[in-house]
Order: C-alpha cells, then sequence, then structure tokens
C-alpha cells in the first residue's frame, strides 16, 4: 500500500527503495561494522528528568553488556575525539593485538585553545539534541554489534508513555486535537488530527513527521528482529509478520499504518540531504577516522567518502530551503522552538525503562539532532577553511557515530520493508 509520492517532497517511494537497497545499505553496513562506527559511548545511568520512574525492565533482554575498557581500540579511547590532524599526530601508533597501545594525550598549547573553542561550540545553542557527558564516569563504550536493536520485551504503559509524552508534549499539537488511534471512544479515523497536521505550517508538519517516521523504523526493526524462539539451547531472531500486521497493516490500523510507513521515507530523505551537505567536513585532508590502525582508517575513511558521494548524488533530494524561510523573526523564534523541543525528546529517553532501548532512543535522537544542525548550518559549512580546525562548525565523535548509526537503522528499515512485501506476497 505504500507507493508513490511523498508529500512535501519531489521523491517517491519506489526511487528510495531502488537507490537504498541496491546502492547505500550495503556499503553503509561495511562502513558501521567497523571499529570507528561500532563503538559509542553513552550514560544508561542518567535519571529521568521529567517523572520519578524506577521501573527499569527486568527482562534479560533489555541489559546492555558494556566494553572492557581494554577492548577499545587506543585511538578512540584517546582525548583527540575532535580527530584534527595535529590532534592525531599525538597518539602513539597502535598495534592490533590483544590489548591495544597506550595513547599520549599531552596537547600543545595551541591545541589546548583549540580545544577550549571547540568546547564553547559544542555547548552554544546550536545543539538539537541534549548530549551525554562522555567524561562522565558513567558514561561507558558499548559494543553496537553485540547490542543489536531487536524486540526486547519491553512495551505495555511504560512504553507506551514514553511515545505519549513524546506526541503530546513536543510536537507542537493542540491537547484537544487527538492523534489516530489514541483511543476508540469517538475516533473519527484521525480527520480532526489529519485536518489539523495539514493547516500547520511546514516546518511542523515536518516535525510531527521526523517523529512519527521514528517510531515507525523503530517498529520495523523490533518486527524484522522478533524473538521467535526461546529455548535453554538457543534464542532465534526474525521477521514476525503478525506483528508487523498490527502495526502497519492498512485494514488493522484503520489507514494509519501506510501513514506511518511514508513518514518512514520522509524521515530518510531528511537524514540523507544531511549527509549530502556535510560532504566538505568530511572531505578536508585533516580529518580522520582516527582508531589507532593507520590502513584501516584510511580504507574507512575512502569508504566514509564514497557513501557521502552516493548521497549527494541522489536526484530528488528534500528542499529545506522551504524551512524557516518566512519573515527573518518569525522564523528565528520557531527555528528556537524547533530546537528546544527536539532537545527535550532527547532528555525524554533518559526515562526509557529498558537500557537496549534507551541506548539505541539516544543513538537514534542524537544521530537526527545531529542531521537537524547540519542542515541549518549550511552557510557555517561552505565557509569552512580547507585545513586546520574549523571553530564554526565542528562535530565530535559522538556526533559523527550517532548520525551515521542513526541513518543505518532508517536504511535498514526500508531494506526490511522490502524483505516483507516479498513475505506477504508469497504468503497470499
Amino acid at each position: 500500500q505504500v507507493t508513490g509520492h511523498l508529500d512535501d517532497c519531489t521523491c517517491d517511494v519506489e526511487t528510495i527503495d531502488a537507490f537504498n537497497n541496491n546502492q547505500v545499505f550495503p556499503r553503509l553496513n561495511e562502513l558501521l561494522e567497523s571499529d570507528y562506527f561500532r563503538y559509542y559511548k553513552v550514560n544508561l545511568k542518567k535519571p529521568c528528568p521529567f517523572w520519578n520512574d524506577n521501573s527499569h525492565c527486568g527482562v534479560r533482554d533489555c541489559a546492555v553488556k558494556p566494553c572492557p575498557s581494554d577492548e577499545v581500540p587506543g585511538g578512540i579511547r584517546s582525548g583527540s575525539y575532535k580527530y584534527s590532524e595535529e590532534a592525531n599526530n599525538l597518539a602513539e601508533e597502535c598495534e592490533e593485538a590483544e590489548r591495544l597501545g597506550a595513547v599520549d594525550g599531552s596537547l600543545s598549547e595551541e591545541t589546548q585553545r583549540a580545544m577550549l573553542q571547540w568546547t564553547r561550540h559544542d555547548d552554544s545553542s546550536d545543539s538539537f539534541c541534549e548530549a551525554d557527558d562522555i567524561l562522565c564516569p558513567d558514561a561507558e563504550y558499548v559494543d553496537l554489534l553485540l547490542n543489536p536493536e531487536r524486540y526486547t520485551g519491553y512495551k505495555g504503559p511504560d512504553a507506551w508513555k514514553i511515545w505519549n509524552s513524546i506526541y503530546e508534549e513536543n510536537c507542537f499539537k493542540p491537547q484537544n486535537v487527538k492523534r489516530p488511534l489514541e483511543s476508540d471512544k469517538g475516533d473519527d479515523g484521525g480527520h480532526a488530527f489529519y485536518k489539523w497536521l495539514k493547516g500547520v505550517c511546514v516546518e511542523k508538519r515536518a516535525f510531527y513527521r521526523l517523529i512519527s517516521g521514528l517510531h515507525a523504523s523503530i517498529n520495523i526493526h523490533l518486527s524484522a528482529r522478533y524473538l521467535l524462539q526461546d529455548t535453554w539451547s538457543e534464542k532465534k531472531w526474525g521477521p514476525n509478520v503478525t506483528e508487523f500486521q498490527r502495526r502497519f497493516d492498512e485494514v488493522i490500523t484503520r489507514g494509519e499504518g501506510p501513514r506511518r510507513l511514508k513518514n518512514l521515507y520522509f524521515l530518510y530523505l531528511i537524514e540523507l540531504r544531511a549527509l549530502s551537505k556535510v560532504l566538505p567536513f568530511f572531505e578536508r585532508p585533516g580529518f580522520r577516522l582516527y582508531t589507532g590502525n593507520k590502513s584501516r582508517d584510511a580504507e574507512m575513511k575512502n569508504l566514509l567518502l564514497e557513501v557521502l558521494h552516493l548521497a549527494k548524488s541522489f536526484p530528488l533530494h528534500f528542499d529545506e530551503n522551504s524551512f524557516f524561510a518566512g519573515n527573518k523573526k518569525e522564523a528565528a523564534k520557531l527555528k528556537e522552538e524547533f530546537r528546544l523541543h527536539f532537545k527535550n525528546i532527547s532528555r525524554i529517553m533518559d526515562c526509557v525503562g529498558c537500557f537496549k532501548c534507551r541506548l539505541w532512543g539516544k543513538l537514534q535522537t542524537q544521530g537526527l539532532g545531529t542531521a537537524l544542525k547540519i542542515l541549518f548550518s549550511e552557510n557555517l559549512i561552505e565557509k569552512m577553511p580547507e585545513s586546520g580546525p574549523s571553530y564554526r562548525f565542528q562535530l565530535t565523535r559522538q556526533e559523527i557515530v550517532a548520525l551515521f548509526n542513526a541513518f543505518g537503522r532508517i536504511s535498514t528499515s526500508v531494506r526490511e520493508l522490502e524483505n516483507f512485501r516479498n513475505i506477504l506476497q508469497n504468503m497470499r
């Protein structure tokens, strides 16, 4: 049921399917399996800032296994997370062995000043996400490949409360306009909701569709990697068609499922556009995907640039110039609201009771927040010097890892949709 043109875009579903499944998905997967992108530092112990909630998920599949520090490549553990050429040159050559060598963290005065500039900039108002303090003792490295996003059994009132808070408090929606399928009593098939959505400005409509697309993507992952068998000898995860239909079938969801899936494609276009825009930042000779393995790092940078050039080559990009294009004062006010609402959503992720769901929720919101930061920093990216530090536009390693892994999740969702289509066709 999900075909054809996407609202507010010049693109269609079929073009995205072909581009993603045949070109982007294989290359991106290879990139995300590399050491630079598989290790993500996260604080899963932050308390929920909005309500007192100690109801952590007791299911063992909710647990996250952090990495012992000696398993994380030395280059990633070093303080040179900004990856300027100067900072990278300070790192000792690491040999790939059972334990990677130590890193020289000493910095010249000039580099220290640059780091201070970067820190001030990172704390400035261009951020769309409440990032973890990675220097906090509670922040730990997690190997994303060993902690995959999949069905954990976390559901019910606790999970509903998270998404309800996101939609009701952060998507610019008035309380008297009920979301489709929110309750069976007096549900009008979403008529009032979609009338409201059609009537709001393109920015607020896009905000809702981004969150809906993220929600849809997460639900696809849970349906595609569902716990099908749980015995003493083995666990087996795989596609659960019944679960997928419950969430997305047009009849079961009274037309809502296909809309959710179209919002997933809208989210794909937004994140793809950000990757195409940020290419100059990664093309600079001084930028390295530094882990300590020189030849592998160079190889991965080439693959990264290949993925970004591929993103740039997409023929039907979303035109973000329609965002905040009206009266300058009103546009600035709306942009700030947009930023603060998204930052609030990133804080809500610390209220997720399942630690594995919290990990992937935090990573995907930070990735989308980084994509938005890029789209709203186009002028700064264009003015970057070809060499040396760029004080005005900078990405931390955390943002880079989140950006690509978040897009990897969306890309995987689009690929899994094709798999579900094939399964359903064979069942008919």
